[in-house]
């Protein structure tokens, strides 16, 4: 099935939802849409990084929930389930994936590799809320994706410094 056209950046940038939808901009990239939204959403990550713990979670929480809405809002007014421009749910995904995050460059690298890996596989059950008709659906198949991502990110660290890091 063709990839549906992008709106026009001035409908994404003059419209609050389809702005936060598409990432600040970022869902609008002609290839890779939801790899460019995941690398914006590290421009969020870094401004969260020196936040205690409880207030990251807290913004992952509003940012995840309210995309529920976003997300929604934005696929119905552009009449288009899950458009691939819409990224505010690789932003929720990718934050899933940071949290507690070891500190380093490389540990934000394969973060983000992680993500993007299961964001595209889809394992149960993000291939299930991928397939939901909703904001819900838009975003929980990323929050699954980024629980899986988290949980692979976090085994790794653990292994390299259990094992590898003398």
């Amino acid at each position: 099935m063709p990839r549906p056209p992008n709106p026009p950046a001035a409908v994404v940038f003059k419209d609050p939802i389809h702005l936060l939808a598409f990432g600040f901009g970022s869902g609008l990239a002609r290839y890779a849409p939801g790899t460019f939204g995941s690398l914006a959403a590290l421009v969020l990550y870094f401004a969260l990084i020196g936040l205690p713990d409880w207030a990251y979670l807290a913004v992952v929480v509003v940012v995840t929930v309210s995309g529920f809405h976003i997300c929604g809002e934005s696929a119905r007014m552009l009449g288009v389930h899950d458009h691939p421009g819409i990224v505010w749910d690789e932003w929720a995904g990718m934050l899933i994936t940071l949290a507690f995050a070891p500190a380093g460059l490389i540990w934000v690298l394969v973060g983000f590799l992680l993500f993007r890996l299961f964001d595209i596989l889809k394992p149960f059950p993000a291939n299930h809320f991928d397939r939901q008709n909703d904001g819900v659906g838009i975003v929980m198949d990323d929050v699954v994706a980024g629980i899986y991502a988290w949980f692979a990110l976090q085994l790794l660290a653990w292994a390299f410094y259990t094992y590898a890091a003398v």
